[in-house]
């Protein structure tokens, strides 16, 4: 039973994780109805950009709130003057783009700080108190820092006249245009905090699988597999997603398939729900009348 829940709640702190990187992608996909392919680059980028200020002698947590600032400014500009100029381009051509960004990030980070394995402590770990016989410090860290994460994303959502806004447009741009929203500003919104909240789940993922180029690689697939089995149309629906993913992917590896078929269990994941209920969970059906 004790190894049950230990892997259980070892699940718990990991799907906080894939719960972070597909709330990014739901954030991108409701404004612009498209699967940002550069996102879990873009959350690599930025943990060489806190692990460079935190072996420069910076605090941990200062260091990660000046990554998360710079990552929103910088997934704003990258709205503003790449994403933007394919608005009205085909479909085809905007996922091109997105595939060309992610590799351009992988291969600049392997330009600037090579390609080797390297640590990134957890600041967790020297915090004894945070674990129990059931999960580790670091795990703790992560499970808390997610709520808050999640904790502000709902208050900015569901409180503040920005968040309302980005939720109308989201819903209907042209009616939310028409009521005075700067829909293209709420666009931008969106690739930031989607940035921003990549920028934490990297950093938080770090500690975990070490620091290399392609170290979201399989974190981004459980994402992407969290989103689609929770909804990817419904940002809550996306976080239970990638929560249930964490457990069920965690107690199949430990007791059922083995650690290294868990993968194979994900991308299977995906097939059956995209087959079952393309919708996921939580998702809801747009039908359009043409």
């Amino acid at each position: 039973m004790n190894g049950l829940i230990q892997q259980t709640m070892s699940g718990l702190a990991v799907g906080g994780v894939y719960a972070c990187l597909a709330l990014a992608l739901v954030m991108i996909h409701q404004t612009t109805h498209l699967v940002n392919f550069a996102q879990g680059e873009m959350a690599m980028f930025s943990t060489y950009m806190a692990w460079t200020l935190v072996s420069r002698g910076v605090p941990w947590a200062l260091a990660l709130v000046i990554t998360v600032g710079v990552s929103f400014v910088a997934g704003m500009a990258l709205e503003r003057l790449l994403m933007r100029r394919f608005r009205a381009a085909p479909l085809i051509t905007t996922v091109i783009v997105m595939i060309g960004l992610m590799i351009l990030l992988n291969g600049l980070v392997g330009m600037l700080f090579g390609y080797e394995v390297r640590s990134f402590e957890s600041p967790f770990e020297t915090m004894d108190w945070l674990g129990t016989r059931w999960f580790s410090p670091h795990e703790a860290g992560v499970g808390l820092i997610t709520l808050g994460v999640l904790g502000l994303v709902f208050v900015f959502f569901r409180y503040t006249r920005t968040g309302l806004a980005m939720r109308g447009a989201a819903a209907n741009a042209l009616s939310s245009s028409l009521v005075g929203v700067n829909v293209g500003l709420i666009l931008a919104l969106g690739w930031g905090l989607a940035a921003a909240i990549g920028a934490v789940a990297g950093v938080l993922t770090a500690p975990i699988v070490y620091l290399e180029p392609h170290m979201m690689l399989n974190v981004m697939i459980y994402a992407f597999a969290g989103a689609v089995l929770g909804g990817i149309s419904n940002a809550w629906g996306a976080v239970v997603g990638g929560l249930l993913l964490g457990v069920s992917e965690n107690l199949m590896g430990a007791y059922v398939i083995g650690s290294d078929l868990k993968l194979v269990f994900v991308l299977a994941l995906i097939v059956a729900v995209l087959t079952l209920k393309p919708d996921g969970l939580f998702g809801r059906r747009v039908v359009t009348r043409v």
